[in-house]
């Protein structure tokens, strides 16, 4: 393949700011991406791309993809959250300032979106690759959908592994957490306020409350640290004078490759005495070898590993992922969301450097 120019690079990158632009018009929220989509579909249609689409989700193949090669999907998501109610600026209106482009979607996750589209046709028309290509722009990753990029996997193939464009700072996510929510109910006794009663609900739930803010899983992860267990919501009683019978709460689990998330709701229920039950186990932490070959060509270019907290799609990709973007993730889901332009720019350059050192 004839090397493209940094020049080439630059156009890549400017052409995906534009395009950024123009996602962040239109209102894309989990479950509600079609119009997003059309947008993606025309844009590659028009660059000479064939496409594919299921629902909300559209993907593209290389020209030259073989089935005798392996493959490396190239993926991120157009759905967004809705908006906070600390907006200081339209969500849907998206503006340039020293050197920020502004708009809901913009750091989570349209720059990883955008430049890892770049990539793709930047790689489009090359010949003689030791990969494939698969490039996914794909849907209700905000909301843990069932129809986003796990629905349309099996049209895939065998795929070697996967980039999982998310805000890193183009750093190399090699591990994630996962994410399970257990509700649980701690049952009492009802009875009249003023009467003696030691089976109060919401005292039961405390003692089990107590136990999860200071339980220590034993084996601790060496990248990812130790699964985080955080009670978020809590319900009882409907008048000041009667004791509750029933107690409800939330827990919000983060896990670790050292324990799947079955494993983990085994653990909460030997110890509370509450009921607790997980609202499902799909999304299991995540990881890739230091050893994998994007992972050294990484380390080669100057890039850093870590441990993410925060779950994506990734915990639903049954094979080897790294979680790579330009973004900051604490900007996500923020007021006033940004990107920086230059975050854009130098993410389509970093990504087709790291992966050229591995297809050519």
């Amino acid at each position: 393949m004839e090397q493209k120019s940094p020049n080439n690079f630059l156009e890549l990158g400017e052409n995906a700011v534009e395009l950024l632009k123009n996602l962040i018009s239109i209102p894309s929220f989990s479950k509600e991406e079609d119009k997003t989509a059309d947008l993606i579909e025309k844009y590659l249609q028009e660059k000479g791309v064939k496409t594919h689409r299921q629902q909300n989700n559209v993907w593209a193949f290389n020209q030259n993809f073989s089935p005798e090669k392996p493959t490396i999907l190239l993926n991120s998501h157009h759905d967004t959250v809705r908006p906070n109610s600390g907006y200081t600026l339209d969500p849907f209106t998206p503006i340039v300032k020293d050197g920020k482009l502004y708009g809901l979607g913009s750091n989570d996750a349209g720059g990883a979106l955008v430049s890892l589209m770049a990539t793709f046709l930047y790689f489009y028309n090359a010949k003689d690759l030791k990969y494939n290509f698969i490039y996914a722009a794909t849907a209700e990753e905000e909301n843990s959908g069932l129809d986003g990029v796990e629905s349309v996997l099996p049209h895939f193939g065998n795929l070697e592994f996967a980039i999982v464009g998310e805000p890193t700072e183009m750093q190399m996510a090699i591990a994630e957490k996962g994410l399970m929510v257990v509700d649980c109910e701690a049952s009492g006794t009802s009875s009249h306020a003023a009467h003696f009663n030691d089976d109060n609900a919401i005292y039961n739930a405390l003692k089990d409350i107590e136990w999860i803010k200071n339980y220590q899983f034993p084996n601790t992860s060496e990248v990812l640290g130790d699964v985080k267990m955080t009670v978020t919501v809590i319900n009882a009683g409907k008048l000041h004078n009667m004791v509750p019978n029933t107690c409800t709460f939330t827990i919000d689990v983060r896990t670790t490759d050292q324990y799947s998330n079955r494993e983990v709701l085994q653990i909460i229920r030997e110890n509370i005495k509450s009921k607790a039950e997980a609202r499902s186990f799909r999304l299991n932490s995540s990881s890739i070898s230091v050893e994998h070959p994007i992972v050294k060509a990484g380390l080669e270019l100057g890039r850093t590993t870590y441990g993410s907290p925060t779950t994506s799609d990734q915990a639903v990709i049954p094979f080897p992922s790294l979680k790579m973007g330009p973004g900051l993730s604490s900007r996500s889901h923020s007021s006033d969301e940004f990107i920086y332009v230059d975050e854009i720019l130098d993410g389509v350059k970093i990504y087709i450097q790291l992966l050229s050192k591995i297809v050519f």
